[in-house]
């Protein structure tokens, strides 16, 4: 399915939001889109990150989930509601997106929001999803998002595998079109270590790399 879906929709383009760019490799600050529903953060080293999304379980009201479990995963955020007619409808796709790279390091990561906890966990139970979700009704955890509009239900945001901002979607999204784009940046090349310098050795006689007394 994904080779499939990867050569039909081959010639998808990615742009930057036009005018500001997310912060400079430092915290996520949400950008108003001047009407744009779909919006792509690139290059890479310009992504903003994420930092502290965390919320208490749907489904382990006891146990607190967040980014901080998926560390080095790409993460699909989703915020969504059962009240919400199109949250229902691609929830699906959803699944299916998490059961095919959750292999490659990639989670779906709900955020249910404004809602009733028994229904909800009713509706994620009868339909068969497995991928955890926050249970946040006031969507407090969304202020990690800085600026990110809390009412806008269903919203799909994709985390890099640094939980950069790579990817903002501020509607329904169909597996034909969120399936390449959340491919395409699990497989971005890993960001490397930062070198550790080696330890210094002390010459015969003397502090290290000094001379003799």
């Amino acid at each position: 399915m994904v080779a499939v879906l990867l050569v039909l929709l081959a010639g998808c383009s990615f742009a930057s939001p036009s005018g500001d760019a997310p912060s400079q490799a430092g915290e996520f600050t949400f950008v108003a889109p001047g009407g744009q529903t779909r919006i792509f953060y690139d290059p890479p080293a310009q992504r903003g990150a994420v930092r502290g999304l965390s919320g208490e379980s749907l489904l382990e009201p006891d146990r607190r989930i967040g980014l901080d479990d998926f560390r080095g995963q790409v993460v699909v955020l989703n915020v969504w509601g059962t009240w919400c007619g199109p949250c229902r409808e691609e929830m699906p796709a959803l699944q299916q997106i998490h059961q095919l790279l959750q292999p490659e390091g990639v989670t779906l990561l709900g955020i249910d929001v404004r809602d009733n906890r028994d229904a909800a966990r009713d509706f994620l139970r009868n339909r068969a999803i497995t991928y955890p979700s926050i249970f946040d009704s006031p969507g407090r955890s969304l202020l990690a998002l800085r600026g990110f509009p809390r009412n806008t239900v269903p919203s799909t945001i994709v985390l890099d595998r640094q939980h950069r901002v790579a990817a903002v979607f501020l509607t329904a999204v169909r597996i034909g079109e969120l399936l390449p784009v959340v491919q395409r940046i699990a497989d971005e090349p890993a960001v490397p270590a930062p070198a550790v310098p080696a330890p210094a050795v002390p010459t015969p006689g003397g502090a290290p790399g000094g001379e003799g007394s």
